[in-house]
């Protein structure tokens, strides 16, 4: 394969988005936009990837950094269009022989197949080639002005026509170039238009001036579709969304009410696993074979084994651990803890800091008190452990295999093996006492009302 080298173009600032987050760091799926752009040039073979920033986005070469540390960044220190953004890579393609696609960063949907609907085209013997669509309002886009399989020009909606406007084939997001014609073109592009800036796709008109052969490619609207407020982000999450739900029901997954499920872009889901209405997950879900998750749960960060049962009204977060048929019940969270085959936790319980064994019940009202204020602690659970109802178990401290914890219990210090653990208080009645209690209670009401 031929080598690519991809340049994200990421320095507008977004100030249609109305907030201090840059506009391509808002996530889709759990994952910024410009994270799906570098996954999608990525799996279109990108073994080099330059990023150019404004000056002020120190945010977004953090987050692309800590996503993908190979990409090398470059800076657009003075906003002249996108012309010139894309030049500010030159230390990368001056000396780079293969392939350049150049790609807005804002684009969320977009997908490694749609660079090589243009990619395939310079494999074909094409100089450059073009990524287009056709939407359902082309207001706004950059028109292609064709020639039968030639792309003779882009002209960018100020500057174009009535009739030019009346084209319906538009610019995407993705302008693909030998890297020999690039370099041969990049640095004559000018200002003459109506915004005075460095248009990239100005590249297609001096390609076709100096000779070269320029065609075009075209994409579902839906997966070039670019993210520039507010409403397209909410629609641009309603679209992925909907990808997902079918690519987990076409993969054996059982959605009772697709709709009502939100994926991130990493779940993972094994087969015959079933899902309830309301179920949400956050970002690094694995689950396993033939599990069900009941409505309303909230799952991030997560390893779930086969054949678990989780909900509903479930909460697991933090690198939870699930074995094999664990049963975490109504209102059960789970914290960074593991917990081991066969285990159930049925009703109303914490669990966070944990290390749980196989075959363990875990009793309505648990509770690990695993913060001080300062520091957190680990409680260890063994295998075949009864902890009784509302049993609270002050970290750091272990109950042995086979343990019983009585139920209201305050366990702070460690339990043996097959021993059966009381902390509580012992119960002390009082004959005839609670009229007099109530009688007192009534007399501090009736002075309240005075």
């Amino acid at each position: 394969m031929t080598e690519l080298l991809s340049i994200i173009l990421a320095a507008g600032e977004g100030t249609r988005m109305k907030s201090a987050t840059p506009k391509v760091l808002h996530p889709v799926g759990g994952l910024p936009i410009i994270g799906h752009v570098v996954r999608a040039a990525r799996e279109a073979g990108s073994s080099k990837i330059a990023m150019v920033t404004g000056p002020k986005h120190g945010a977004i070469r953090e987050a692309v950094s800590g996503l993908d540390a190979d990409i090398v960044h470059f800076e657009q220190t003075v906003a002249k269009g996108t012309g010139h953004a894309a030049a500010q890579a030159r230390a990368l393609f001056e000396a780079h022989d293969g392939y350049i696609a150049v790609v807005y960063g804002d684009h969320p949907l977009l997908r490694g197949e749609n660079f090589r609907a243009v990619l395939d085209r310079l494999d074909a013997g094409l100089d450059a080639a073009i990524l287009g669509f056709e939407p359902k309002d082309p207001t706004g886009y950059g028109r292609f002005i064709t020639e039968g399989e030639t792309l003779r020009a882009i002209r960018e909606h100020k500057d174009a026509s009535e009739a030019e406007r009346a084209i319906g084939l538009c610019n995407a997001c993705i302008l693909a170039f030998r890297a020999d014609v690039f370099r041969d073109l990049i640095d004559r592009i000018d200002t003459n238009n109506a915004q005075g800036e460095y248009y990239l796709t100005d590249l297609v008109g001096l390609a076709n001036a100096a000779g070269k052969k320029v065609g075009y490619g075209v994409a579902p609207e839906n997966d070039v579709m670019g993210v520039n407020d507010r409403s397209q982000l909410a629609r641009a999450e309603a679209l992925f969304q909907e990808v997902r739900r079918e690519d987990a029901m076409r993969a054996g997954v059982t959605l009772r009410d697709p709709p009502s499920v939100w994926f991130s872009w990493d779940t993972d889901l094994g087969r015959d696993v079933t899902i309830h209405p309301n179920v949400v997950f956050g970002p690094g879900v694995k689950v396993a074979d033939k599990v069900e998750i009941r409505t309303f749960c909230d799952i991030e960060d997560a390893v779930i084994g086969e054949g678990a049962t989780i909900g509903p009204f479930a909460r697991i977060r933090g690198g939870a651990e699930l074995g094999a048929d664990v049963h975490l019940g109504n209102f059960v969270e789970v914290k960074k803890s593991k917990i081991g085959a066969g285990t159930k936790a049925g009703h109303l319980s914490y669990l966070g800091d944990a290390e749980i064994g196989s075959k363990t019940n875990i009793g309505a009202g648990t509770i690990t008190c695993n913060y001080d204020g300062v520091n957190k602690d680990q409680t260890i659970i063994g295998d075949g452990v009864f902890v009784g109802s509302n049993t609270s178990l002050v970290a750091p401290v272990s109950l042995g295999n086979g343990a019983y914890t009585a139920s209201g219990s305050v366990i702070t210090d460690d339990v043996p093996d097959d021993a059966v653990a009381f902390g509580r208080a012992r119960q002390v009645n009082k004959p005839g006492y609670a009229p007099k209690l109530k009688e007192k209670a009534l007399a501090k009401k009736a002075a309240k009302g005075k």
